[in-house]
C-alpha cells in the first residue's frame, strides 16, 4: 500500500489524551518489522458499532465462534507503536479529503478506518454515500471525509473492439479524478498477484489442502515461511526513486502471519465459500490503520 501526501483500538480510544511520544528512528526502528502479541485489552471496537461494515467483513455477525484471532497486537521489534488516537487523527486532519484508491482490500481498510474513527467519536452525526464507484464516509464535526475509488489494477482499463478488455500498462488517463485530494492510499497488489488455485497452506507449512478456514492463532514470530515475493523489491526500488513525496505501508509480511484473520466460511459466501484473501473487522486492517497513524505524526514527509 501506498501513501502519497499531496503538496497543496476500545481501550485504545483514549481520546482526551495526546498520542504517547516514542523513540521512531532512533536505532533504526521498523514498524513493519516485528511479530503479533496476544493483548487481552483488544479489539480496538465492537463490530457492531459499525452499522455501515460490509457482511463480508462481519466475522462475528456471520456467526465465527472463536474470538482469540481479535486479541493480537502488532509488535514491532524495535520500538513501541503509539496508541491509535481517533480524535487527534480527526483534528489533524480537520477539513481534509483522504482518499483510498484500489480494490476490495482498499475497501477492508476503508471500512476499518471509518470504524476506528466512528468509535472514537460514537455521537458523530456522519453520513455514507456512493455514487458509482466512489463511497464517501463524511463527519460533519471536523469536516472530513473518508472516500473509496473502486479501481483494481488503477492503470487504465478499456474495451477495445477486436481485443476486449485491454489493460494499457503505460496510461493511467483515469488519475485525473485523483487530483485535489489532500491524501491518496493505493493499493492494487492482490490482483496482479493471484496464484490460481494453490492452497495457502502450502505456504504455512501445512498440509496441500489446508486453507485459512479453522485457523485460531497467528503464525509465530516474524518471518513469513512462504518467502518474500520478488515483486516487493520491485515495488520498493520504484519508488524509492519518485521525486513525489511517497511512502509504503509495507503490511505485506505482517498481514501474511495472520493466517487466523481471514472471514474463511465466516464470509459473504458463508459455508459454500472460503475466504482467504480479505479480513475480519475487527481485525488486520486496524493494524494497517494503525500503522498509518503513526506514521502520519511521527515522519515529516507525510505532514499535510
Amino acid at each position: 500500500m501506498r501513501m502519497n501526501p499531496s503538496n497543496h483500538e476500545f481501550n485504545q480510544y483514549d481520546n482526551d489524551e495526546e498520542h504517547d511520544e516514542f523513540p521512531l528512528g532512533q536505532a533504526g526502528c521498523d514498524f513493519f518489522r516485528g511479530s503479533w502479541i496476544y493483548d487481552d485489552s483488544y479489539p480496538s471496537y465492537n463490530a457492531s458499532m459499525c452499522s455501515f461494515i460490509e457482511k463480508q467483513f462481519d466475522c462475528l455477525g456471520n456467526g465465527r465462534p472463536d474470538k482469540v484471532y481479535l486479541k493480537y497486537r502488532w509488535k514491532p521489534s524495535g520500538c513501541e507503536l503509539p496508541k491509535f488516537n481517533g480524535q487527534d487523527l480527526l483534528r489533524r486532519y480537520q477539513g481534509k479529503k483522504i482518499l483510498f484508491v484500489g480494490d476490495s482490500l482498499s475497501l477492508n481498510q476503508w471500512q476499518s478506518l471509518t470504524c476506528m474513527l466512528h468509535a472514537a467519536l460514537p455521537q458523530s452525526n456522519f453520513s455514507l454515500n456512493k455514487t458509482g464507484n466512489l463511497s464517501t464516509f463524511y463527519m460533519p464535526e471536523y469536516n472530513i471525509s473518508l472516500m473509496l475509488s473502486r479501481n483494481a489494477f488503477l492503470v487504465d482499463l478499456v474495451l477495445d473492439k477486436k481485443l476486449g478488455r485491454v489493460l494499457k500498462l503505460d496510461s493511467i488517463q483515469n488519475g485525473d479524478s485523483w487530483k485535489g485530494f489532500d491524501m491518496l492510499i493505493f493499493n492494487t497488489w492482490h490482483w496482479w498477484l493471484h496464484k490460481g488455485s494453490q492452497k495457502p497452506g502450502i505456504e504455512w507449512n501445512a498440509s496441500s489442502t489446508a486453507s485459512c478456514n479453522g485457523e485460531t492463532q497467528p503464525i509465530s514470530g516474524g518471518v513469513y515461511p512462504g518467502g518474500t515475493l520478488p515483486a516487493v523489491a520491485v515495488v520498493k526500488g520504484v519508488l524509492s526513486n519518485m521525486t513525489t513525496a511517497v511512502r509504503l505501508l509495507d503490511v505485506t509480511t505482517l498481514s501474511e502471519l495472520r493466517k487466523d484473520g481471514h472471514p474463511s466460511v465466516y464470509g459473504v459466501g458463508g459455508q459454500t465459500g472460503n475466504d482467504c484473501s480479505h479480513w475480519c473487522l475487527a481485525g488486520v486492517p486496524d493494524t494497517w490503520n494503525h500503522l498509518l497513524y503513526a506514521i502520519l505524526i511521527t515522519d515529516a514527509k507525510s505532514k499535510i
